[in-house]
């Protein structure tokens, strides 16, 4: 299921390793640049730098109202709002044309945050309830794009659900790409039907029967539609009570194949993840093996069971 041709994903390039913060440092992040570079393409962008702004520099924060803040020098005062959201409108126009299936934001600047940045008010006091400039506008020009920031990636649900979201669009876009017609829509679908499950059942009824009815409606309303609910059921938390509702509905379909010791194993299993005793890749790892034994071949199809390279090992943690 996994396309061997990298992700484009844009990123803060401090988190790369490049140089380009206040004092003339970095933020790398390994796992983002060294096992997740893997299988991604970065498109690296430094608000600060890419507006005009000098290597070391004055560093600032953002002031004022939550709504509307503004981007200040800490020392000398210097507004520097309107000249970064000129270049950021900008920026993300051009963005547009490298074709994102995300971004990975740097956790509390006042440039590239995604949410709670400091925002100092008139009594000096910081408040976390900011977004970035830069951040707030590329998000406000690609909603339904999967964003996160560094700090968020090294909880292991959030990363893991990230990952998820950007092999998932990456996979619609070649969708969008491969097919001229409405065809192939139920296909894309039914391999994605276990995955959307395990994120929200609301969405999978919503999206199933917009499929079923599909010649109803225009084909740019239909695709429309059907990517937003697919990004938008994906970025709700898949819970372990969720994935066990999806577990033991994958059981069923060997009701006639597994032994009694087989079923006992399996269930087994499957309680022992639903209590928090063992990873999700374990029950995961028995239903693929399963699957493959007993040729069921709608399960062996079902993106749920490879949503993104095993060499990540994100449910191993999950």
């Amino acid at each position: 299921m996994i396309n061997s041709e990298k992700i484009k994903l844009g990123i803060s390039a401090c988190l790369l390793g490049e140089n380009v913060r206040y004092d003339g440092g970095h933020k790398l992040d390994k796992f983002i640049k060294e096992t997740l570079g893997q299988y991604v393409e970065y498109v690296a962008v430094c608000p600060e730098v890419e507006c005009g702004l000098g290597i070391p520099r004055e560093s600032m924060h953002l002031e004022g109202e939550t709504d509307a803040p503004r981007l200040i020098t800490t020392r000398t005062k210097i507004d520097l709002t309107l000249r970064m959201v000129n270049w950021a409108q900008k920026r993300v126009r051009e963005l547009e044309k490298e074709d994102l299936c995300g971004f990975i934001f740097k956790s509390d600047s006042p440039s590239s945050g995604m949410e709670r940045v400091k925002i100092y008010n008139e009594n000096k006091m910081p408040v976390k309830k900011g977004v970035g400039i830069f951040a707030g506008i590329f998000m406000d020009y690609f909603p339904v794009l999967p964003v996160e920031d560094e700090g968020r990636l090294h909880d292991p649900d959030l990363r893991e659900n990230f990952i998820e979201r950007i092999f998932a669009f990456r996979r619609w876009r070649e969708y969008l790409k491969n097919t001229k017609g409405r065809e192939s829509l139920l296909h894309f679908h039914t391999t994605h039907k276990l995955l959307i499950l395990s994120h929200s059942t609301k969405h999978y009824q919503i999206m199933g029967k917009l499929v079923a009815d599909q010649k109803k409606i225009s084909l740019t309303e239909l695709r429309g539609k059907y990517e937003n609910l697919l990004l938008e059921a994906l970025s709700l938390r898949a819970t372990p009570k969720k994935h066990t509702n999806v577990l033991q509905h994958m059981m069923g379909y060997f009701k006639e194949q597994l032994s009694a010791d087989e079923k006992s194993e399996l269930l087994e299993i499957i309680g022992d993840y639903h209590k928090g005793f063992v990873p999700l890749i374990v029950p995961v790892t028995l239903i693929r093996h399963y699957a493959r034994k007993y040729r069921q071949n709608y399960l062996t199809e079902q993106v749920y069971l490879n949503p993104h390279p095993t060499e990540l090992k994100l449910r191993n943690h999950v």
